[in-house]
């Protein structure tokens, strides 16, 4: 076969699956997945597709993915880091163990599993999809921001680091209609009840995730973005995906103070419209 190979993290469902089974029509794809059940419902997409189990929050098994794919190919053209968790709620109540697990899954897991891929992605791509979210303006999603904003951090630095001729990109989506949001309902639930004085910050937090599930922006703009930036040979470092990520990065140029001002007032408009 002549095209591509292509390693995909996060492929179950959302913007993965949409990028691996467009993908795959020509090219190699080995397609990370977490849960068991989704491993049949990859292989049945396309023989091209080479999926494999990887949970971020369990090292071994980035070890295992990292050499499950090496002991397949000698080279990637481009790797995808897509897989991804969010933990949300207020800072001072925030379960130290959950942060962790969210950069355990957000960061470190991508950091480790491309290290270990490093020796076959000569010349070769690495994108990220990040999130909007890097920028750092929105309360009660903190673990989440801080773990986009630190992926960004990390490989841009490989960027400048690497003498493998690298490009590397982040993808920064605006609010996407994809499971993620369910998911994130159901990971924060147990905390959920627990917030005292936050309460109905958080029936807004859940309200506004199960709205975003439905009425985001379909998977298929960040895909377009994904396959733009892999088809250039000098892609940009950073492109955003709607008009909500647009304005949050025009934001993020802001001087704190007025960004504090700006996202309170939002807060306090929004507690009045209920």
């Amino acid at each position: 076969m002549s095209g591509k190979t292509y390693v995909v993290t996060g492929s179950a469902s959302g913007i993965g699956k949409a990028l691996i089974t467009e993908l795959s029509k020509d090219n190699i794809v080995f397609a990370g997945y977490r849960n068991p059940i989704h491993e049949s419902e990859l292989k049945n997409i396309s023989s091209n597709i080479y999926p494999f189990y990887v949970d971020y929050s369990l090292p071994e098994t980035i070890k295992q993915a990292g050499e499950y794919i090496l002991s397949k190919c000698t080279k990637i053209d481009t790797l995808v880091n897509i897989a991804g968790c969010v933990v949300a709620g207020p800072v001072e109540n925030l379960n130290i163990e959950e942060i962790r697990r969210q950069f355990d899954v957000n960061v470190f897991g991508h950091i480790e599993l491309t290290q270990k891929l490093m020796p076959i992605l000569e010349d070769g791509k690495i994108i990220n999809v990040s999130s909007m979210a890097s920028y750092g303006i929105f309360p009660f999603i903190s673990p989440y921001c801080a773990s986009k904003k630190c992926l960004d951090i990390f490989f841009n630095t490989l960027l400048l680091e690497n003498k493998k001729n690298l490009k590397i990109v982040s993808i920064k989506p605006g609010v996407i209609a994809t499971p993620l949001w369910g998911k994130s309902i159901d990971e924060n639930s147990k905390y959920f009840d627990n917030y005292g004085d936050y309460s109905s910050e958080m029936k807004y937090l859940i309200s506004n995730a199960q709205k975003n599930a439905k009425n985001g922006l379909p998977v298929s703009k960040v895909v377009n973005v994904i396959l733009k930036a892999d088809r250039l040979k000098n892609p940009k470092t950073s492109y955003t995906v709607g008009l909500d990520a647009f304005f949050a990065r025009m934001i993020s140029k802001l001087p704190q103070s007025w960004i504090n001002g700006i996202i309170k007032l939002g807060m306090k408009i929004k507690r009045v419209m209920g």
